[in-house]
C-alpha cells in the first residue's frame, strides 16, 4: 500500500491521495467513456507503462473506486468497472473539462445539453431551498468527540 503524500485535514489534499498519481485520473476516466480492459486503456493512454497501468488500476481497486472481474482465466485477464464511488467522479472530470474549455488555448472538448446542442454551464443546487445557487462556501465539519471528554 501506498504512503500517503499529504497528511492535511483537507478534503482536496485527501483526495488527491487517492486519485493525485500521474495518469490516475486518466485511467479513471478511460474506464468511465467505457475502455475496461486493460489493453483497451493502454491503447488509448500513448506513453503509459504496463507496470505504470497495472499499479494504478490495483491502487484504484483498493481505494474502492474501480472493480475488476476476470473474464479470461488462460491467460488471465480482467474487466475494469468504475464502483459507485468511481462514479462520482464524473462531475469532476465534466467541471476540469469546462475549466479547459474557458481556460486553455487549445481545447478539445465542451459539454452541451444532449437535447438542445447548446453548451452548459456549472450549477449548483440546494436541495433544502429547491433552486440554484451562485455563492456557496466551504466551511469546517464539527469533529465528534469519540471519547466521551470534552
Amino acid at each position: 500500500m501506498r504512503e500517503s503524500k499529504y497528511d492535511l485535514p483537507c478534503n482536496i489534499a485527501q483526495t488527491l491521495n487517492i486519485i493525485g498519481d500521474r495518469w490516475t485520473l486518466l485511467v479513471l476516466h478511460e474506464i468511465l467513456a467505457g475502455r475496461t480492459t486493460f489493453n483497451e486503456i493502454k491503447k488509448e493512454l500513448n506513453g503509459i507503462s504496463s507496470n505504470i497501468l497495472s499499479d494504478r488500476l490495483k491502487h484504484l481497486e483498493q481505494s474502492g473506486l474501480v472493480s475488476s472481474s476476470l473474464y479470461s482465466e488462460h491467460p488471465p485477464r480482467y474487466e475494469y468497472r468504475l464502483t459507485e464511488s468511481g462514479k462520482e467522479l464524473e462531475g469532476v472530470f465534466n467541471a476540469m473539462i469546462m475549466w479547459g474549455r474557458n481556460n486553455l488555448e487549445k481545447c478539445y472538448k465542451k459539454l452541451i445539453h444532449s437535447e438542445c446542442k447548446h453548451e452548459v454551464e456549472l450549477a449548483y443546487y440546494c436541495p433544502h431551498c429547491k433552486r440554484n445557487v451562485d455563492e456557496v462556501e466551504a466551511i469546517e465539519l464539527e469533529t465528534v468527540d469519540t471519547t466521551g471528554l470534552k
